[in-house]
């Protein structure tokens, strides 16, 4: 494996999961053995031993990269330090509290990068199968993505999964704030690019606790939701290009 040049790059974004962040990298390794990768963690300044369980695993695992951010910035802003400093074309994101099972990454990988794929298929996004929340939780999720769902017109049933397979070359031109991971798929088709899903498993967490409460995940929601809506007013599409010699 050349760490130089690795074919998929897996980017976890983690704050104060001690307990799973080392557990969760070498299920990652698992997962992807026999392929050309890399795992990033990106620590965003915890307050446990986070840090510490990683490197004391980057000695045992090469393909494992850690960053930190200097000052806590949320997931999205994880999410982009992890995507732009990732070396593959292909980028594959999962949340760091373990309830993502990393069997399901090849699966992704594969559908998104398949021979007869569409020329424009830049994403494919989670949909959790199963899904081991509490009652109160699935039902805030379940109004918030047909809520979302409808304005948007993005065909997403789960934006709240964290995994996700897309390409870098898309990512990096998608408009950034905070909580954009939420968004990814509308965001994707405004730059007119393809999204597909794909049923993936998902696992009760086990360590630690949610980042997030209902109340305010829905209140980010509907506010993030009208500048998506905003966005998606503004946008034009130039039908792709020619360069002329």
């Amino acid at each position: 494996m050349s760490l130089m040049s690795p074919a998929i790059s897996v980017v976890v974004p983690v704050y104060n999961e001690a307990g799973n962040a080392a557990a969760l990298a070498r299920e990652i390794g698992e997962a992807l053995s026999g392929r050309d990768f890399e795992v990033i963690f990106v620590n965003d300044c915890s307050t446990d031993a986070t840090l510490d369980e990683l490197m004391a695993l980057k000695t045992r695992m090469p393909q494992l990269r850690v960053l930190s951010h200097n000052h806590n910035a949320g997931q999205s802003r994880s999410v982009r330090t992890g995507a732009l400093a990732a070396k593959a074309p292909v980028v594959c994101v999962l949340d760091g509290d373990g309830q993502n099972p990393p069997q399901d990454l090849p699966k992704l990988v594969d559908q998104l990068m398949r021979a007869d794929a569409p020329a424009d298929l830049m994403m494919v996004g989670g949909r959790r199968v199963g899904r081991q929340d509490s009652d109160w939780k699935k039902l805030a999720s379940r109004i918030g993505n047909g809520v979302r769902k409808s304005l948007l017109n993005d065909n997403a049933d789960d934006t709240g999964c964290g995994l996700k397979a897309f390409k870098k070359e898309a990512y990096v031109l998608l408009p950034y704030f905070d909580h954009q991971h939420r968004f990814m798929p509308a965001l994707m088709l405004r730059e007119g690019f393809k999204v597909e899903f794909c049923d993936v498993g998902h696992r009760p967490r086990t360590v630690g606790k949610s980042k997030y409460t209902n109340f305010g995940r829905l209140f980010a929601s509907l506010t993030d939701m009208l500048g998506v809506m905003w966005l998606n007013t503004r946008a034009r599409q130039t039908g792709g290009f020619v360069e002329h010699d």
